[in-house]
């Protein structure tokens, strides 16, 4: 799926669920990346779902998103690393 069908995929289902919400997909792909190599692959889904609720926790604004993936993505790199959590594959 390209980018642009990500960025359509995701509009769709933030009006589907009612919400309206300003991020930048790469973000969150990348978030999930981190998460998959560092920790392990199931990692990736529930790491983004936690920064998202996170960020909308925090008052959903953009940056309270870049806020929040950046704290997860801080996290997966001390975890993959050995500094916290398991880092494994």
């Amino acid at each position: 799926m390209s980018e642009s069908s990500l960025a359509d995929w995701a509009a769709v289902v933030a009006t589907e669920l009612g919400i309206k919400v300003d991020f930048d997909v790469d973000q969150v792909l990348d978030l999930a990346s981190v998460a998959a190599h560092n920790i392990e692959r199931p990692a990736a889904p529930l790491t983004t779902f936690l920064a998202g609720f996170a960020a909308g926790q925090a008052g959903g604004s953009a940056a309270d998103v870049v806020n929040a993936i950046e704290a997860a993505s801080a996290l997966c790199g001390r975890a993959g690393a050995g500094t916290e959590g398991r880092g494994r594959h």
